[in-house]
C-alpha cells in the first residue's frame, strides 16, 4: 500500500539548503481532508534575502494563508524554498510575489494570500500583500496580525 507521503524526497532527509530558489524543491502531499473548507497558515518571521543592487540583507515576516485543494505544501521544502532566498538578489515585491506564485504553481489551492511585512530599507518598511481573488465563503481566515512598523514586534 502507497502511503501519500512516499514520494517526499526531503522529509526525514539530510537535506542541505538549496543556494538558490530555482533549485529549491517544492514537494508537495495529498490532502487528507480534501473537500473540508480549512485555512492553513505559515509564519516566517526571519525571512532574509538580499538587495539586488547593494547586497545588503533584507528582512521579512512573511505570513501564507491558503485555502487547500487536493494538495498540501510539505512544510520541510517550503523552508528550505524559504531559506533559500538568503543568498538572493530581488526587491521585496519580487521576493513576495514570487514565493505566492511558486506556491501557487505547486497546488493550485482555492486560495491563496501571502502579507510580505519588511523591516525599513532607509527608513521605511514596505509592505507587498497578494491573494488569488476573494476569499471562499464558509472559511474561517483570521487576520495575519502583524503590527504596523514600531519595531514589529
Amino acid at each position: 500500500m502507497t502511503h501519500y507521503t512516499d514520494a517526499l524526497t526531503q522529509l526525514g532527509a539530510d537535506t542541505p539548503l538549496p543556494q538558490s530558489p530555482e533549485e529549491a524543491v517544492l514537494e508537495r502531499v495529498q490532502n487528507p481532508q480534501a473537500g473540508t473548507g480549512y485555512v492553513v497558515r505559515f509564519t516566517q518571521p526571519e525571512f532574509t534575502s538580499l538587495c539586488p543592487l547593494t547586497g545588503q540583507p533584507d528582512f521579512a515576516h512573511l505570513v501564507i494563508d491558503y485555502v487547500p485543494g487536493d494538495w498540501l505544501v510539505e512544510s520541510k521544502s517550503l523552508k528550505l524554498f524559504l531559506g533559500s532566498f538568503r543568498n538572493h538578489g530581488a526587491f521585496h515585491e519580487d521576493c513576495t510575489i514570487g514565493i505566492a506564485k511558486r506556491i501557487v504553481d505547486l497546488l493550485d489551492p482555492q486560495w491563496l494570500r501571502i502579507g510580505g511585512y519588511w523591516y525599513p530599507r532607509g527608513g521605511m518598511p514596505i509592505d507587498v500583500f497578494w491573494q488569488t481573488g476573494a476569499a471562499p465563503g464558509g472559511v474561517w481566515i483570521p487576520e495575519q496580525g502583524v503590527p504596523g512598523y514600531r519595531g514589529r514586534g
